[in-house]
């Protein structure tokens, strides 16, 4: 038989290769399916507006992490105007970063959304506490706050926030309102976050002319198509666009982005399987190394077999059988170290209060056993056959 340190050593690689793949499709299955699930729970009436085309019938290029500058407020206004789209309920703009929210020495890092006074209606966000910010407060660029349930908790610790001043990125806020606790969409905290009006956000917080993005929200799903085509009319006559090729903006509906993202991480996860396959092929060259210097080592014991009647085919049915153990075994710990660690991941994740499910696949642990096999057959099928062929009479001088 083998030295079984060898045989550990060399099922590493197996080991490391199968676990990563089936880590790759447990880990990637759940955050496909929490993304998918928290980003239709928005509505199935939303179409979302985003900056800047598509790469050649791909994602969207704001969805590339790019900075793009063609949508405006005045976009978003003409498309919550019904004599543009008749089908709006109520239409709002994004502008979105990072910042620091600080209240009597109390200072958290958080993430402020500059959006229009219709985002309760176009979010179906409830306020807890207070109310709202108004049409006039946005086009007067005035500084007031609504906070997040857990902006407003960290920072006021249990004290009634309004009509309290806060300070985002130095710049003092009158807080006017508290949204309910919402929990998390795409890996975003709702309830970590501050909102302010648009106008605030573009010219005193982050200092812009354009907006990161518009939702719509329309009357019903049977309308999106009609809607879509009506809010693209609007902005294609804005921005003096008469070729929809030339488009520097795309709208399309919460249900075509579930398919795009789903595209992406279907993508990702061919590549990360591929680049954990590399593992198996590492260990499968393993695995024919230990083999060929077994044979070697066991030269004598061959002979002496063969010389006693041994045919050639149950040299290498040993040699073979050997091998595949190994990488069966290294197969079996790779699935058991892949479930275990992909299931702390779901605890992990599920203890940040996001609903992750925990999924593992009969069939990718009946085809992680399969290329286990395989890579045993594969590769050890060299250094058995050369067993196999050795000379009895050459074999017993071997020294």
């Amino acid at each position: 038989m083998l030295h079984k340190g060898r045989a550990f050593l060399t099922s590493l690689g197996i080991t490391i290769g199968i676990a990563s793949v089936v880590m790759v499709v447990s880990i990637g299955s759940g955050a496909q399916s929490l993304i998918t699930n928290q980003i239709t729970s928005l509505g199935t009436n939303l179409i979302s507006v985003l900056p800047g085309g598509r790469f050649d019938d791909g994602p969207p290029v704001a969805m590339m992490g790019i900075t793009v500058t063609t949508l405006k407020l005045e976009d978003a206004e003409a498309i919550n105007d019904p004599v543009n789209v008749p089908n709006v309920i109520a239409a709002c703009a994004y502008v979105k970063g990072a910042v620091t929210v600080n209240a009597g020495g109390e200072a958290v890092d958080s993430f402020a959304n500059g959006v229009s006074y219709t985002y309760t209606d176009v979010e179906s966000a409830v306020i807890s506490d207070g109310r709202f910010f108004t049409e006039q407060e946005q086009n007067g660029i005035e500084k007031v706050v609504v906070l997040g349930a857990t902006v407003a908790e960290e920072v006021f610790n249990g004290v009634d926030p309004i009509g309290q001043t806060v300070k985002i990125n130095r710049e003092p806020f009158t807080v006017i309102g508290v949204l309910e606790k919402r929990g998390a969409v795409a890996f975003q905290d709702r309830d970590d976050q501050v909102f302010i009006p648009v106008t605030v956000a573009q010219k005193i917080i982050f200092g812009l002319d354009y907006i990161n993005l518009i939702r719509v929200k329309i009357d019903s799903g049977d309308n999106l198509e009609r809607a879509k085509s009506d809010i693209e009319a609007t902005i294609r006559a804005r921005h003096d666009i008469r070729d929809p090729k030339d488009d520097d903006f795309m709208a399309e509906s919460i249900a075509t982005l579930v398919g795009m993202f789903t595209a992406i991480t279907g993508v990702l996860k061919f590549f990360l399987t591929a680049i954990a396959a590399i593992s198996l092929v590492i260990g499968g060259v393993g695995i024919m190394n230990i083999m060929l210097v077994a044979v070697t080592e066991r030269t004598r014991e061959i002979g002496l077999r063969k010389a006693l009647g041994a045919q050639k085919r149950r040299i290498l049915e040993q040699f073979l059988f050997e091998a595949i153990v190994v990488t069966l075994l290294g197969g079996a710990a790779g699935i058991i170290i892949g479930v275990a660690v992909s299931a702390l991941v779901a605890l992990a994740v599920r203890s940040l209060g996001y609903d992750w499910s925990f999924a593992i696949s009969g069939t990718a642990i009946f085809i992680a056993f399969s290329v286990s096999c395989a890579v045993g057959v594969v590769f050890g099928y060299y250094p058995a056959k050369k067993a196999a062929n050795l000379n009895p009479i050459e074999a017993l001088r071997h020294e």
